[in-house]
């Protein structure tokens, strides 16, 4: 990588000296730079101080991959018809998929230094970029307020089983919920709140606080449920697949778990942006998807297969197996145990991305505190669980949402992989300058938008139209694939491209 100086940066077009918000105070915006594209949250990080390792990439994944919502689709593959083998092959695939996107998405990050909605201004220009960053944000905010409501059903039934005498507030209904939802959910919007109000490195923190809990927790209950089941468990449910439609649902399995994490591989750099090395990414990768996949897939099945053999039910989640606990000691800590998993899910899946988005909006106006706290505001206002119990909001606005993140991947990864050679120019994603590298035309690149709009296109009628549902489950990769074919034929790949760091910029990693 060539290095830069402050030489190299006086070299952009000077919007002069202005003030910007920088981060938790206010500091002299570099020359060269403009107030409506910088501010310390969205400014390259220093490669001396950095503080994410491999076990921190490790503990992110030991919490999101044993995420509530998670067991829900693997104990769903188990009810289809997979036995536990076929459960775990198809997790497998999944996770190997993972572990190679997410490493040239991580990548990405721990070179440059920035978030992603920076990054997206290398394919998408330095004001096309809102595209990439507004949808993944507004997928995000959604799910924040919905995940938070949901945990904050764990914390009502925990509290009325330690208080029974607080039973009667949870009758009735305020705009949907009852007092004592209102109670519960306003507490752990405040709990998030406060956590990401001290920025990444408190976030990094809780996730390593909270990685070993939940592992222990789900060791625990897979152990507690495989004794309670007489040490044996059920492989399958009795509505074994085979031959072709085995495959296709392994198959069909792997790839769906690629596109619940499509999310992640879009933005993943929001976490090794502070990563120390490349290193550091791999291994915490290797062990966090991979293994720890094989680890969670083990668990699901143990989870399935007790129940199953029990009563010849299925469970649908983890809470269900907590909720049986007869013990309310006992209870009450898995039931903690449970809430800690979905803020630390909540915190790295849904928090980061809409507040780096708001950031990246309003530079001027917005550093990652004051975002972070719009951001939840914003996903207490939606009522979310009025969202969540409305099936067309779900399927078509957050579903329809979430179809363009495949895509929008495929512009990034074929723009900065095949067409740049992960060559790029960091002060220059901060310029604008009408020369600039990445104004292109008024600051949107035609050729992105070009690629990215039929490749949606396909993503969204996968989804939505009936006649080709038997493609729903590989939609991302569609919209992905096409997308990067699009760019890769339509972009100048005979130019010559400037690799230039930004450590002249740079501000700390914790800051």
């Amino acid at each position: 990588m060539t290095s830069t100086s402050d030489t190299a940066v006086q070299q952009l077009n000077i919007d002069g000296e202005a003030e910007a918000p920088m981060g938790h105070g206010t500091a002299t915006l570099p020359a060269g730079l403009s107030p409506r594209l910088y501010n310390t949250d969205l400014a390259p990080t220093q490669r001396a101080g950095r503080s994410w390792t491999a076990y921190s990439i490790f503990t992110l994944w030991a919490n999101d991959v044993h995420s509530l919502g998670n067991y829900a689709f693997a104990i769903g593959l188990f009810a289809l018809g997979l036995g536990g083998w076929q459960v775990l092959a198809a997790l497998g695939v999944g996770a190997v998929l993972l572990f190679a996107l997410l490493n040239l998405s991580g990548f990405m990050g721990q070179k440059t230094g920035v978030p992603f909605p920076v990054m997206s201004r290398i394919a998408f220009g330095i004001h096309g970029a809102q595209i990439a960053a507004l949808t993944r944000g507004g997928v995000a905010v959604a799910w924040f307020g919905i995940q938070t409501y949901l945990a904050s059903v764990v914390l009502r039934v925990l509290v009325i089983a330690i208080f029974p005498g607080l039973r009667p507030l949870d009758d009735g209904s305020i705009l949907g919920l009852s007092p004592l939802g209102w109670m519960a959910f306003v507490f752990l919007w405040i709990v998030q709140v406060v956590i990401v109000s001290y920025g990444m490195e408190m976030i990094r923190k809780y996730e390593a606080f909270a990685g070993p809990i939940i592992l222990a927790t789900m060791l625990a209950l897979a152990v507690w449920m495989f004794a309670k089941a007489g040490f044996s468990i059920a492989w399958s449910t009795g509505k074994d697949l085979s031959g072709g439609d085995m495959w296709l649902h392994i198959l069909g399995g792997g790839a769906l778990w690629v596109s619940i994490y499509g999310t992640f591989v879009l933005n993943f750099c929001d976490f090794t942006r502070s990563a120390r090395t490349k290193k550091s990414i791999v291994k915490g990768n290797f062990w966090g998807i991979p293994i720890n996949m094989l680890l969670f897939g083990a668990i699901s099945v143990v989870l399935a297969g007790a129940q199953f053999k029990i009563d010849g039910h299925l469970i649908e989640s983890p809470s269900d197996v907590v909720a049986s606990i007869p013990n309310t000691f006992l209870l009450a800590a898995a039931s903690t145990a449970l809430l800690v998993l979905t803020v630390a899910v909540n915190l790295m899946a849904n928090f980061v991305a809409p507040t780096y988005a708001l950031t990246n909006l309003f530079p001027r106006r917005l550093n990652f505190r004051r975002a972070a706290f719009v951001s939840a505001v914003i996903g207490l206002l939606i009522l979310p669980w009025n969202l969540y119990n409305n099936p067309v909001v779900i399927v078509y606005f957050l579903g329809g949402l979430g179809a363009l993140l495949g895509p929008l991947f495929g512009v990034i990864m074929a723009d900065y992989w095949l067409v740049r050679r992960g060559k790029v120019s960091v002060p220059a994603l901060y310029s604008e300058d009408a020369d600039g590298t990445y104004h292109y035309r008024k600051g949107v690149n035609p050729k992105a938008i070009a690629a990215l709009v039929p490749a949606a296109a396909v993503a969204l009628a996968i989804a939505f139209i009936p006649a080709l549902g038997a493609l729903s489950s590989f939609s991302w990769f569609f919209g992905a694939g096409i997308a990067a074919v699009n760019f890769y034929a339509l972009a100048d790949r005979k130019q010559t491209f400037e690799d230039v760091d930004g450590e002249a910029i740079a501000v700390p990693s914790v800051h």
